[in-house]
């Protein structure tokens, strides 16, 4: 079978398509067929040996990866040859076929296809955790999404506004906030152009804002948190920005405010039926229409380094799949 191998940690450089020997389902495992295989930004971090877990090499990317199971490991009595599922893997999904745990993979209904649960269902997971469990967002609370345009934040800010809030978002060129705007948000912020601090006081008539989702880190991160209002909860899902930001420890004392940390990965593993019943009613707003999944732009296997690029230089509005 073909995959994408990265021999050598380091850069999308260091990726090559190669032909590797066929995936066996080990026991409690079962055998996808790989359909499409979102792209995210730990995908990037695992490859520059920068992420919490790391992988024996040489390995593949790509840790959102929607198809069919073809075999059963041992064991394996709740799932069958033919499922459609989403395997939320950490890597191996830039790959034709995926061996992967039964405790990893999610049904996927009829009515979502594989290109949509590839794109969507880790992002909006990510970010649902975030905004229900976390910060227990409420209706009418105000929400800034810092990075709205990119897979995090694009689905904060739409589940932001299904979950009833006045949702902010603040991303770096004006392309983007307009893409923020069609998918929702209330008001924007060109972080790049504006004071962020003063706009979101202006925005909220001096009052701030109670909940902020972070998944940019680097030099807005302060400005976000002198923004908030009193008890405000400031969401730290991730550093795209590349910089872990030194905050003055004064301002949560001073705002009475929370400062939350957001491993959904880590959720899915030590409350398995927490997450899954996000997970349908992630799907059910789905089916009903009250969220409408990223928008996406498809790469090919040969083409997934291309993606990767894309994506590192923030050139993607959206989301980026790797269509197998």
């Amino acid at each position: 079978m073909r995959a994408m191998l990265c021999t050598t940690f380091g850069s999308t450089d260091h990726l090559f398509l190669e032909e590797v020997p066929q995936a066996v389902p080990a026991s409690g495992q079962v055998l996808i067929k790989v359909e499409a295989c979102g792209v995210s930004f730990p995908d990037l971090l695992i490859l520059q040996n920068k992420y919490q877990f790391q992988p024996e090499l040489p390995y593949s990317p790509g840790g959102e990866a929607a198809g069919q199971i073809v075999a059963l490991g041992d064991g394996v009595t709740d799932w069958q040859v033919g499922d459609r599922v989403l395997a939320l893997c950490r890597w191996g999904g830039f790959a034709e076929q995926l061996a992967v745990d039964v405790d990893r993979i999610f049904s996927i209904p009829e009515g979502i296809s594989a290109e949509l649960a590839a794109s969507s269902f880790y992002t909006y997971s990510t970010s649902f955790h975030a905004l229900k469990d976390r910060a227990q967002l409420q209706q009418r609370e105000t929400l800034l999404v810092l990075g709205a345009s990119g897979g995090i934040g694009a689905a904060a800010v739409e589940l932001g506004k299904a979950m009833g809030a006045k949702v902010i978002a603040a991303a770096s060129s004006d392309e983007k906030l307009a893409f923020c705007k069609e998918l929702g948000a209330d008001e924007v912020v060109n972080y790049e152009k504006e004071n962020l601090k003063n706009q979101l006081k202006e925005l909220t008539a001096g009052k701030g804002v109670n909940v902020v989702l972070d998944p940019v880190g680097g030099s807005h991160t302060e400005q976000a948190l002198r923004g908030m209002a009193w008890k405000g909860r400031y969401l730290i899902v991730g550093f795209t920005a590349g910089e872990i930001p030194k905050l003055p420890m004064n301002l949560p004392l001073l705002k009475g405010c929370s400062i939350m940390g957001v491993f959904w990965g880590n959720f899915s593993k030590v409350e398995v039926c927490q997450n899954r019943q996000n997970m349908n009613v992630l799907t059910k707003w789905l089916l009903d229409g009250k969220i409408k999944g990223h928008e996406y732009e498809i790469f090919s296997l040969k083409n997934a380094a291309g993606a990767l690029k894309k994506m590192q230089n923030r050139e993607l509005v959206g989301k980026a799949i790797i269509k197998i």
